[in-house]
């Protein structure tokens, strides 16, 4: 039997996020395909159980920021699946006023800072939030998400080493799918276990099984401790996988049927049900009510989404600049 490790209501919501996740991603899939989403758009279906124990380990008022992998982490953190879509589709009414589209989702208000289409450029933006909050004396940790590629760039080494001489209240997560685009982790590194990588600067690395909400949650915990303790940053290796290509136009080839599947048998959302069902958190009939509402929210997303305008000219010229009145600053 599959024994549940916390309660019940949190297995239900934990359950709800991945499925509106899933099931966002997959309506994303067909409306691409039917050419109502254009440009870039990265699916983040198998990785759900990343975002949903993240969640749920920490804060209202932590931050968040990540790569342009990201409707569902905007979803998690209480973005309307509305305002979503709405982006998606470049409309006025989307997170980013319809001018970020898939990759650029922003919510201040749910202190999601990004959606950020530059590989690995949300690794020192990461930093720089979490030095802004140690600054002021503030509690928040954030969390920066990057994918296994993304450990490349030279400019997560220089964050590294700073988040580490300043202690700051930082999470660095690896989502780590086993492919940069169609480049596999061992074709990339003689590293594969990229918590590695953090020791070389004392930073508390982990491996942690990206499939399972519980352990990412447990995780997540953990290192959230350390941050608001003034003990600095923590390096997770979390070990997930994607079953689509890397982006709409990949039809990943580079993977055999038989390795999809075996990760397919993993399934988070199915391994939650499965614990759900033996524990008599939820029966069938739960499962296809829940599943009724999520069509019924994403449907509702999409039409709100036909039926919303496009951004005006004028709206080119808004959010550029931020007006400050600086008192050292004189006319």
């Amino acid at each position: 039997m599959a024994k549940a490790k916390y309660s019940k209501e949190q297995y239900q919501t934990w359950y709800e996020q991945m499925l509106l996740m899933r099931r966002f991603e997959e309506k994303s899939a067909q409306l691409y395909g039917q050419q109502k989403i254009k440009g870039f758009c990265h699916l983040y279906i198998g990785q759900e159980a990343i975002v949903a124990g993240t969640v749920s380990a920490t804060k209202k008022d932590d931050r968040h920021i990540t790569a342009y992998r990201d409707h569902a982490h905007a979803l998690a953190l209480g973005v309307s699946a509305r305002a979503v879509m709405a982006e998606l589709y470049g409309k006025a009414t989307g997170c980013s006023k319809g001018k970020g589209g898939s990759m650029h989702m922003f919510s201040k208000e749910h202190n999601f800072f990004g959606g950020h289409g530059i590989v690995g450029g949300q690794i020192p933006l990461g930093a720089g939030i979490a030095f802004a909050d140690m600054y002021r004396g503030e509690d928040q940790v954030t969390i920066c998400s990057f994918g296994d590629g993304a450990a490349r760039q030279g400019a997560l080494h220089e964050t590294f080493n700073m988040a580490m001489l300043w202690k700051l209240p930082v999470i660095f997560i690896v989502e780590n799918n086993g492919y940069a685009m169609g480049t596999s982790l061992e074709r990339t590194t003689t590293v594969t276990d990229m918590s590695k990588i953090g020791l070389s600067y004392e930073m508390p690395s982990f491996v942690v099984n990206g499939m399972l909400p519980e352990n990412v949650h447990e995780a997540i915990l953990e290192a959230a401790d350390r941050a608001r303790k003034g003990e600095g940053p923590t390096l997770l290796d979390i070990r997930t996988y994607r079953y689509r290509g890397h982006s709409m136009s990949d039809p990943a080839k580079y993977r055999t049927k038989e390795e999809v599947e075996a990760y397919k048998k993993q399934d988070p959302i199915e391994v939650v049900k499965e614990t759900m069902l033996k524990n008599k958190f939820a029966d069938e009939k739960w499962f296809d009510e829940l599943e009724t509402k999520v069509e019924e929210i994403i449907q509702d997303s999409v039409d709100f989404s036909e039926n919303s305008p496009w951004p005006t000219e004028e709206s080119l010229w808004e959010d550029i600049y931020a007006q400050h009145d600086y008192p050292f600053i004189k006319e």
